[in-house]
């Protein structure tokens, strides 16, 4: 080789060299500042370190919910009820000098087919990265809304859910540490808008004793959200005189689970009560509970409201005939006043029947646009405590409150069964029963 082309080729690679340097070190750099973002580390530039109010007149809001895999009917139908009240608001606040933009992020993987905690702190550090995002409207699983308030309570960003219900979000009966253990600044930063696991977990106790149950087995999925509801249900048939033949968690991922209930069989159940979510296998367990004898005259099958969707009735197809759910409110349809109102509008506006957290969605959005008109300014402390400080708000739920803890003060429950494919009321259910 001549030394002219030696030298030239020798000078090529040291320049490729340099760029792969470059690349590495930017790649190094980046991902060092996303994960001090993401851990609330004291990057001087960080949004969730400085807090300060950004300019413009254009502020934001961001909902995080699974988009991807079964739960997406439930959540687009959340997505639609703060959609219909940014348009109902021309998306905007304060006569007009705001404007409220809206982005809807997907919190599930089409790998997982659920929620991903991974995606939701991906979705909650982009919330606390963008200085123009004042509220965080989400999530629909109480799982993945222990991985976001941590992230978001190190920014002060308001964080207001339609659907989270387990009760160590917001206050102590849940794990070890809850729920300090989501508040790193000591501030709450959280509320949510239905009630939570140990009222709809009692309320479902009590109603499985009025349909005539005395003996009864649980499962739960293992999350946060089933294993909550299942231990609450589990604690209250005790109290109220109903048997509790055995509590065990399931493999969400399991292929059938035929010899689980020929050994539930075996004991003589009248009901199995799951704790759990529909994409955590709901319906092949209520197939395989019919496959092997245990019919729907002779034992029940009761869910909570991470089951109350369409999502489960394709899932377990005829054998969904006849199971129940609680929701922790009253479904869209039984609505009266200004919730009739509200039914009626968003029908005529998305041509399709709402789902159950629709309403819910809807409300959270009107506490949020509420809270914005009234601070009228790019402050997310100040609409932290302006939305946990809402008393007495006449939505379309009711009148309502939050209490010190970010709960809602709305205690209504509702029972609802599976009829010819579809989902029906059946009653209102005493969620302070004992």
């Amino acid at each position: 080789m001549s030394y002219m082309k030696k030298t030239s080729l020798n000078n090529r690679i040291k320049s490729k060299q340099a760029v792969i340097r470059f690349s590495t070190l930017f790649i190094t750099v980046y991902s060092l500042g996303f994960f001090l973002t993401g851990c609330g580390g004291t990057n001087a530039n960080s949004p969730g370190a400085s807090n300060q109010p950004a300019s413009g007149n254009t502020i934001k809001i961001i909902s995080s919910f699974p988009l991807t895999g079964s739960a997406v009917g439930q959540s687009q139908t959340m997505v639609n009820g703060i959609k219909q009240a940014l348009d109902e608001t021309n998306s905007a606040a304060c006569d007009g000098k705001l404007k409220i933009e809206y982005e809807s992020l997907d919190d599930a993987t089409a790998a997982t087919g659920k929620w991903d905690a991974a995606r939701e702190a991906e979705n909650a550090n982009k919330a606390v990265a963008d200085p123009n995002v004042v509220a965080y409207i989400g999530t629909y699983n109480s799982g993945a809304a222990k991985i976001a308030i941590p992230i978001l309570n190190q920014a002060n960003l308001v964080m207001v859910s339609p659907a989270n219900t387990a009760v160590g979000l917001t206050k102590a009966g849940g794990e070890p540490g809850e729920p300090e253990k989501y508040y790193p600044n000591g501030k709450r930063n959280y509320a949510r808008v239905v009630p939570a696991d140990d009222l709809q977990g009692s309320a479902a106790a009590n109603w499985a004793k009025s349909l005539g149950a005395k003996k009864v087995y649980i499962l739960d999925d293992q999350e946060v959200y089933g294993k909550g509801l299942a231990d609450v249900f589990k604690a209250t048939s005790k109290k109220i005189g109903l048997q509790v033949l055995g509590h065990e968690g399931i493999d969400p991922k399991a292929t059938d689970y035929k010899a689980l209930m020929n050994k539930v069989k075996a004991l003589n159940p009248d009901m199995i009560y799951f704790g759990g979510i529909t994409q955590n296998n709901a319906g092949q367990l209520i197939k395989d509970m019919r496959n092997v004898g245990m019919t729907a005259d002779k034992v029940k099958f009761m869910s909570p409201d991470g089951t109350y969707e369409q999502a489960l009735i394709d899932a377990a197809g005829k054998d969904a005939e006849g199971v129940l759910a609680t929701f922790g409110g009253v479904p869209p349809k039984q609505l009266t006043g200004a919730g009739k109102t509200w039914y009626d509008s968003y029908k005529k506006k998305y041509n399709i029947e709402p789902e159950a957290y629709a309403a819910y969605g809807y409300e959270a959005a009107r506490v949020v646009i509420n809270t914005i008109n009234k601070v009228c300014k790019n402050d997310r402390v100040a609409i932290r405590d302006a939305v946990l400080g809402t008393k007495n708000y006449q939505g379309i739920l009711g009148t309502w409150s939050f209490d010190a803890n970010g709960d809602t003060s709305l205690t209504a429950m509702s029972g609802n069964t599976v009829k010819n494919n579809k989902w029906e009321f059946v009653t209102v259910l005493d969620a302070k029963a004992k």
